[in-house]
């Protein structure tokens, strides 16, 4: 089961979070986290390029002529992934002990709040599918992003 994102104000950035629950332990999520090839099913223009270390850079195309990198700034394995998304986005994903499992926080922080509702959206969207990867299925995207930004933008009391 999915939970809707929520949107915070902090210093001028502003930041979406997500949390997720997961059956598997901490390692078994991070294994899937940090695996180039399943990144790339769940991940948005993810190449698969990957140097999964501190520092490391990640490499991405947004399909339509631009390439960029990001770097890793936190991996703490099987707890912590964190890294610059191009400029000053900043994508951090940890994980929790919790009960027989794992609980998974994943916070995007950026700069212009325009952007929020349709970056809600995608997180969720993509976000279910990294469940559904963690859990061994088939990945089925659902055909609700229009929804999904209505709901967020009367969550976040913001114009679409």
């Amino acid at each position: 089961m999915s939970e809707n994102g929520t949107f915070h104000e902090s210093n001028g950035r502003y930041s979406l979070r997500f949390e997720r629950s997961f059956s598997q332990k901490a390692e078994e999520v991070f294994a899937v986290l940090t695996d180039p090839d399943s990144f790339t099913q769940w991940y948005p223009f993810a190449t698969g390029e990957m140097d999964v270390r501190l520092g490391g850079e990640i490499a991405f195309d947004d399909g339509e002529g631009t390439a960029y990198k990001g770097s890793i700034t936190e991996f703490e394995e099987p707890f912590l992934f964190a890294f610059h998304e191009g400029g000053a986005d900043l994508i951090r994903i940890s994980l929790q002990e919790e009960n027989n499992g794992c609980r998974m926080t994943f916070v995007h922080t950026f700069e212009d709040p325009s952007w929020a509702v349709p970056t809600a959206a995608g997180w969720h969207r993509c976000l279910d599918a990294f469940g559904q990867i963690v859990n061994g299925e088939q990945i089925k995207w659902e055909e609700n992003a229009a929804e999904l930004r209505e709901m967020y933008s009367e969550a976040f009391k913001m114009e679409r």
